[in-house]
């Protein structure tokens, strides 16, 4: 009978040990799951590294997420404002049988202040997304009006084209931090397929710059061309807060004579002088 007692005490013993073990290991595993959940939330919020800026088509890394290199924003501006005003037409080719047989540009409308609507080209809307928003919709209304409707049009001789010869790029001064001033001197070249008529327009304008955030595309495998080229606007991280007319006898210039003045009262809502 005591014998009999004494296994029923060691086997109570065991499941107890066994029952305590388990619920601490089960505790422990929940633990170690809501450790990883707190360390996969902070990924997710976390800032993606600076890698974007590109300098002779090399990454170039930056600790501070507000520093942009010089150079960096000066190939920005050239290839937004390149991309705004050459307008051919046609559509980008995206691969190699494209090339041989261009897709013509059909333009996308845009809301005039006017009332009405006109185009601008594929290129031009898609460069838009390098404004910055509150920006974005009066420049695209101020390109609508300047795209000539020959751009669009099927008659050889009807058709115009227009490029962007940009002259020079100056040095961006900061003026705040994540904050850049920069000066282009540039023509717009507007030009007739047949017969070769140019128009050439000054395009001398002062860009505000700004740092920003970058989220990659999460369905780039899914993305159409479209999608991937806006997505490839914005990889920059930086966009143009405002457009000016630039005065060439600021400090831009050090030759300037500083006894003359530039004309005043000239805003953003003025694109072409």
């Amino acid at each position: 009978m005591v014998r009999l007692l004494e296994r029923r005490q060691r086997t109570a013993s065991v499941l107890t040990f066994f029952a305590i073990a388990t619920f601490s290991l089960h505790i422990l595993v929940l633990f170690l799951f809501l450790l990883q959940g707190l360390n996969i939330r902070q990924l997710s919020l976390r800032k993606p590294p600076n890698f974007v800026q590109l300098i002779n088509g090399k990454p170039v890394d930056n600790i501070d997420d507000l520093a942009r290199e010089p150079e960096a924003i000066r190939q920005f501006i050239s290839k937004t404002m390149i991309s705004m005003f050459s307008w051919s037409g046609t559509l980008p080719p995206q691969n190699l049988e494209e090339v041989a047989s261009l897709k013509p540009d059909l333009g996308i409308l845009i809301n005039t202040p006017q009332g009405g609507s006109q185009k601008i080209t594929t290129s031009s809307w898609v460069a838009s997304f390098a404004l910055s928003e509150e920006f974005r919709k009066g420049f695209l209304s101020t390109v609508a009006e300047m795209t000539p409707p020959e751009v669009f049009s099927e008659n050889p001789n009807q058709a115009m084209t227009s490029q962007l010869i940009i002259k020079r790029v100056y040095p961006p001064k900061q003026i705040a931090p994540g904050k850049w001033q920069v000066g282009m001197v540039a023509d717009l070249v507007q030009k007739n397929r047949v017969g070769g008529a140019r128009l050439i327009t000054p395009f001398n304008k002062d860009f505000l710059v700004r740092a920003t955030d970058y989220f990659a595309n999460p369905q780039a495998n899914n993305s159409t061309d479209l999608q991937k080229a806006i997505y490839s606007v914005r990889a920059d991280r930086l966009e143009i807060d405002e457009i000016r007319n630039l005065c060439l006898l600021d400090d831009y210039n050090s030759n300037a004579d500083k006894s003359k003045q530039c004309v005043t009262g000239q805003t953003s809502d003025s694109f072409i002088r």
